[in-house]
This record gives structure tokens, C-alpha cells and sequence, in this order.
């Protein structure tokens, strides 16, 4: 895996005003080079895929390779397994235990995913789960799974995050390297009252969970990690607290998440930091949607469509 993080620019003192993430920053904050070949851009595990819905796995596992991940291992119920593995080919696929009704067995899904979590680089979990209580399973039981010497990213999407309130004091384990990406609904469950003001909220989340948050547009890390990173980058406290500028509600459409998501993913795997994978990787996703917007209209373009935009956008961006 690539290893050229670099601190954000910019910054100021605390978290009142968001950083406008704008193609300068972006390109003032570049992500890592691609190597001499795949195993140096890392490797993302996507765990989800409930029977009824394995497409959400799919749609995030070609946005982590469009965002320049070098492996990607795809863990879904067991009867979805084999034709996930020929709808993308690109992709490893592991067959995880279920329930009667095609719902992945959180506790027995947990010990086949033991080494494959820890040779990954960046995890992501939710896309496509779809039991709160088997999700919470799953959870606790990964949270026992060993970090190894390069302990992974872990994001956290969809039905994952229903259980982080009742998780929240056993995230130790996961400290330093959580991301989560909550939509306005969730973030509402995950604060314990409506998020109304996400300059104020987010901030909160990422305080809450110690975790960096993406939501609708606005990125927070925890303010103690913003002023680690300052340290250790020897350039005083950085931001933490950022908004996207472009986006069109045509991404408010089934799927679009799940893209997000594996974007956020895929860039993790190649080295970035926390916060520059969810910053970099909310900006694409949004201007991912103003392409379309723009060739096909407002409404009506499919999530899958958004993959097909990362590689130029970065491309454009210089990286």
C-alpha cells in the first residue's frame, strides 16, 4: 500500500466554520501516486450483501476500483456469492453464512472474515446488510478480530451504523481509523436527536464515535485528532471541519450511497489519510453527479453511472 499521506492544507482553530473543499484544495492536498502496480494501492474488503440486495456491494466495490484500489475482496451471503463473482470479475468474492431468509449470519460470518480483515487496508462494512441485530453481531464480533501489524481502515455504511449507539462504548478496538458516512436520517439516530445544523452536528458525531464523518456534503474529524495530525506534520492545528461545494440532488437515488461509500473505500486502501479519503472522495462523488446532471439531466441517472466519472475527475484534479 502506498504510504504518501499528506495533512490537509489549510486549516484554522476549531471547527465553527467548514473549509470549503474546492479543486484547489484538492489539489494542494494530492492523493498518492499509483505505484508500480496493485499491490501498492491497496486492498479494500467490502462485507455486506444480504440476499435481496447484493447490488449494493456491487456498486461499491467498482467505485473502489474506479478510485484506484489495487485489490478488492467482495464477502456477501452465500447464495449471492457466485453471481457476484461473475458480475465483476475484478473482484474475489467470499461466501458468508446466512439465515433462512438470505440475511448474513453476523457472529459465523465474523470468523471467516478474520484474515481477510486483517490483510486488508480499508473495510467496508453495510452496503447491503439488512438486519439491525445480525449488523450489531457482526459488529462486536469484528471488533475482537486482531488490528495485525497495518491495522485497516474501517468505514462503516448503512445498516452498520444503525448499532453503533449500542456499540459506542466498545469502538476502542477501532479507535484512530473509523470513518463513517451517515445520511441525514442516520445521523439523526447515531446523535440521538434530529440532525438539523450539520456544521454543528457532524462536528459532533466525529466527537461522539471518534471517528471521521462524511455527511450530505460536510466532513468532520475529532478535533484531538486534528491537533495529533498538527503535531505530527509539525504545521500546527489543521482543519476539521469541511464542506463540499458542488453536488446536484440527483444523487439523492437508490444506490448513491453505497458509491460513496466504496469511493471513500477505494482511495483509503491507497494511503490516504482519514480525512483526506473522505474529503476527497465526498467532493468526486458530488461532482460525479453534476457530470451527469449535465449530459442527462437532473433526475434519472443511475448510481452506477457515477463510477464511470472518478477516474477523469481525478485525472482532472492531478491525481
Amino acid at each position: 500500500m502506498s504510504t504518501h499521506a499528506k495533512a490537509a492544507p489549510g486549516g484554522g482553530q476549531g471547527p465553527a466554520r467548514p473549509e470549503p473543499v474546492t479543486p484547489t484544495l484538492l489539489r494542494a492536498w494530492p492523493l498518492p501516486g499509483g505505484g508500480s502496480g496493485k499491490d501498492d494501492r491497496g486492498s479494500v474488503l467490502v462485507i455486506g450483501g444480504a440476499r435481496m440486495t447484493p447490488g449494493a456491494v456491487l456498486l461499491a466495490g467498482v467505485a473502489a476500483l474506479r478510485s484506484g484500489a489495487g485489490r478488492l475482496t467482495l464477502a456477501v451471503a452465500e447464495s449471492v456469492a457466485v453471481p457476484l463473482a461473475v458480475a465483476l470479475p475484478e473482484a474475489g468474492v467470499l461466501r458468508l453464512p446466512e439465515t433462512a431468509s438470505g440475511t448474513v449470519k453476523g457472529s459465523s460470518a465474523a470468523a471467516v472474515l478474520a484474515a481477510p480483515v486483517e490483510a486488508a487496508d480499508a473495510v467496508l462494512i453495510g452496503p447491503g446488510l439488512d438486519d439491525k441485530d445480525e449488523a450489531t453481531a457482526l459488529l462486536r464480533a469484528l471488533l475482537k478480530v486482531p488490528a495485525g501489524k497495518r491495522p485497516p481502515a474501517i468505514i462503516l455504511d448503512a445498516f452498520a451504523l444503525g448499532s453503533l449507539p449500542e456499540l459506542a462504548g466498545e469502538l476502542g478496538p477501532w479507535a484512530g481509523r473509523l470513518i463513517l458516512t451517515p445520511n441525514v436520517t442516520e445521523a439523526g439516530i447515531l446523535l440521538g436527536h434530529d440532525a438539523g445544523n450539520l456544521a454543528r452536528d457532524v462536528p459532533e458525531l466525529a466527537e461522539k464515535y471518534g471517528a471521521v464523518v462524511s455527511c450530505q456534503g460536510v466532513i468532520a474529524r475529532p478535533v484531538g485528532a486534528a491537533r495529533r495530525a498538527g503535531g505530527a506534520e509539525g504545521g500546527g492545528n489543521r482543519a476539521s471541519l469541511w464542506e463540499i461545494t458542488t453536488g446536484h440532488s440527483g444523487l439523492g437515488t437508490s444506490g448513491s450511497g453505497d458509491v460513496l461509500s466504496g469511493t471513500i473505500a477505494g482511495l483509503r486502501a491507497r494511503g490516504t489519510t482519514d480525512e483526506q479519503a473522505a474529503c476527497w472522495g465526498t467532493h468526486l462523488h458530488a461532482a460525479a453527479g453534476d457530470r451527469l446532471a449535465s449530459r442527462l439531466g437532473g433526475l434519472g441517472y443511475l448510481a452506477r453511472e457515477l463510477t464511470d466519472e472518478l477516474p477523469p475527475l481525478m485525472m482532472e484534479l492531478g491525481s
